[in-house]
């Protein structure tokens, strides 16, 4: 796994250090080929598996009707290429809007309009965004970020929430038959920034869900594009990188769908640069926990104390964090029937060599120098990071530089294993977890990759061996060559523009019993993997709370099969501007029956449920009692 350092605001009399580091970094980016062609060498290629896997899906989006298009802003990323947050892309939102059975999708666009797909059955979706009341209108005109669906206002249905760059943040009730209103004003949500991930979940346990939206800082400028109505963004990265921060906003939900900003109270305010969240119960104490990444430092790992306040337990509990976090999600990889996090980092990569003589790449080196093997205007490496490290107030105790994936040894303490694991990744924005073969261990999809003037980087598809490892099979599963090929066919600056995708979740959108994955791509149209592995028992379940909210977020379920116990958690969003299915998947592997499921409710009831069909999808709704 690389290793790197953290990088603080930096005192405006060290910027000649700042420059020098940046000036490094500009040489190495301008030896990607011009004609956008993959380099000699990209880490980690060794990493890919030799054997076969069984996983197999077909790209069908078009086919199914899901013709997505994710526009960037040609001034920002395409005419005049810029270092800024716009080439973070837009978010993927998947849930069951209508209230059919069926997963929906919602994509987020930063040039031109979102779009709600309905899924009609038979893997076919149909686009219902004119016709979906006020969604259109309240969205207009604003640079989409990430969503969230969630019962906000605890009647049975799922409301939307969606996140800005400037625009307003906004929140869209759903008032059933397909129509959305905006209730951004009363509800107490209205907030501009440059936001980055909305999540709910129920931090104080009266049962109804609460909201975090992490911010990340100003940097955009005070120039309005009025034709396309967006912000200007900074230009080069000294300019971004001493971007005041913007504080994360916690709000706390009434029941009824009003939300009151308790930030200062809660100890959710963070540092600034707030990129994804996880949220699960790290302590095993009843009560959820909040992970939040940090796209330009370190990350934080905040303690519930069961009402809502929130205390940073980062260093005692995970010690060094990834210093350019982008995904996060918390998932069993190694099935102790506890729930691990992955943390993958996508802003480190921004310092590697784009070519790397082949005799140097080694797929699990620990590189301790900030810019790797680079040699550029007669500075070594050491004297590179130096140059940075002043500059930048760099806290090397503090930060990786890499992914990083936090084994849960119980009790609140956790052990970083990204190497062993095979883990670590190049240039990674998010992770949409399932078990995609049905084989009983979770694996990962990692949406990757920069784009123009950028080399083309895949998307690894991380097969989980069940040893505690990872092997990536994206070329034979078929998710890797993109379809449509390694460019997008557009040409800047006579420079042909690389495919790269940004956001993925993942569904059982036809009900086979295997996760399918749809991505939403930067400049590019969605992708809908349809999963075509060869079949294996299976068992899903769709939980409905009882009280409050009624989706159960936070829930946990324990199946118990062929000898092993499989863990699944209701998560409202994760993964980098990202929403995947309530419905919780299982693999069963080569188990023909079910010995034992557990729920533990999101209020801290356990309920043991009996007999269960395997091969179907189980509707469990919580005793009142």
């Amino acid at each position: 796994m690389r290793r790197f350092i953290q990088p603080r605001r930096m005192n405006c009399t060290r910027r000649h250090h700042f420059r020098a580091a940046i000036v490094v970094a500009a040489t190495l980016c301008s030896a990607c080929g011009d004609d956008g062609s993959r380099p000699s060498v990209v880490p980690p290629e060794p990493g890919e598996a030799q054997v076969s896997s069984g996983l197999r899906f077909d790209e069908c989006a078009e086919r199914s009707g899901l013709r997505f298009q994710m526009n960037f802003l040609p001034a920002e990323q395409g005419e005049n290429f810029k270092i800024n947050l716009y080439d973070h892309g837009c978010g993927v939102a998947v849930s069951d809007f209508d209230g059919d059975g069926r997963d929906d999708v919602f994509f987020c666009n930063q040039l031109g309009h979102c779009a709600l797909y309905r899924n009609a059955g038979g893997l076919q979706f149909t686009d219902v965004t004119p016709d979906a009341g006020e969604l259109t209108a309240a969205l207009d005109g604003k640079i989409c970020v990430a969503a969230a669906f969630a019962d906000v206002d605890g009647d049975g249905d799922e409301d939307l929430f969606v996140t800005t760059t400037r625009g307003g943040n906004v929140l869209l009730e759903n008032l059933g038959g397909g129509k959305f209103r905006d209730a951004t004003a009363e509800s107490g949500l209205a907030f501009v920034a440059e936001s980055e991930t909305p999540c709910f979940f129920d931090a104080d346990g009266d049962g109804d869900l609460d909201l975090l939206v992490t911010n990340t800082a100003r940097w955009t400028l005070e120039r309005f594009d009025a034709a396309q109505r967006y912000y200007v963004g900074k230009a080069t990265l000294q300019d971004l990188m001493e971007s005041p921060g913007e504080t994360n906003v916690f709000y706390r939900n009434d029941g009824k769908g009003h939300f009151t900003d308790v930030t200062g109270a809660s100890g959710l305010r963070g540092n600034g640069w707030g990129g994804d969240v996880a949220v699960f119960d790290m302590d095993g104490d009843g009560d959820p926990d909040v992970f939040v990444g940090n796209m330009f430092g370190g990350s934080v790992l905040y303690r519930n104390d069961g009402k809502g306040t929130f205390t940073d337990v980062t260093r005692e509990v995970l010690g060094r964090t990834s210093w350019g976090a982008m995904g996060a999600r918390a998932f069993d990889y190694d099935g102790d029937g506890k729930l691990d996090l992955y943390v993958v980092d996508m802003h480190s990569d921004m310092w590697t060599p784009p070519r790397m003589d082949a005799a140097l790449v080694e797929e699990d080196k620990k590189y301790a120098s900030f810019f790797g093997r680079a040699v550029a205007l007669g500075l070594t490496p050491a004297e590179a990071d130096a140059q940075f490290a002043r500059a930048a107030h760099i806290r090397p105790d503090q930060v990786v530089f890499g992914n990083t994936l936090y084994r849960n040894l119980g009790d609140g303490k956790f052990e970083e294993t990204s190497g062993r694991a095979s883990a670590e990744t190049f240039w990674p924005w998010g992770i949409a977890e399932g078990d995609f073969d049905s084989d009983g261990w979770t694996d990962a999809y990692l949406p990757s990759g920069m784009g123009y003037p950028y080399f083309y980087v895949r998307s690894p598809l991380l097969k989980n061996r069940g040893d505690g490892t990872f092997a990536d099979v994206c070329r034979e599963a078929g998710t890797e060559p993109p379809p449509g090929g390694r460019t997008t066919g557009q040409v800047f600056h006579d420079r042909p523009a690389v495919r790269s995708s940004r956001s993925a979740a993942t569904a059982d959108f036809d009900g086979d019993g295997r996760l399918d994955l749809v991505v939403n791509n930067f400049n590019g149209r969605a992708y809908l993997f349809h999963n075509i592995s060869a079949p294996q028992h299976w068992c899903e379940f769709r939980l409905t709370a009882a009280r409050g909210s009624r989706d159960a977020v936070g829930s946990l379920a324990y199946v118990t099969a062929g000898g092993r116990t499989q863990v699944r958690q209701i998560q409202a969003a994760g993964g980098y501007l990202s929403q995947s299915s309530n419905t919780l998947h299982f693999g069963l592997g080569g188990a023909t029956s079910v010995d034992r499921v557990e729920i533990r409710w999101c209020d801290g009831s356990v309920e043991v449920l009996g007999p269960v069909t395997i091969d179907a999808l189980t509707h469990v709704t919580q005793s009142a009692n």
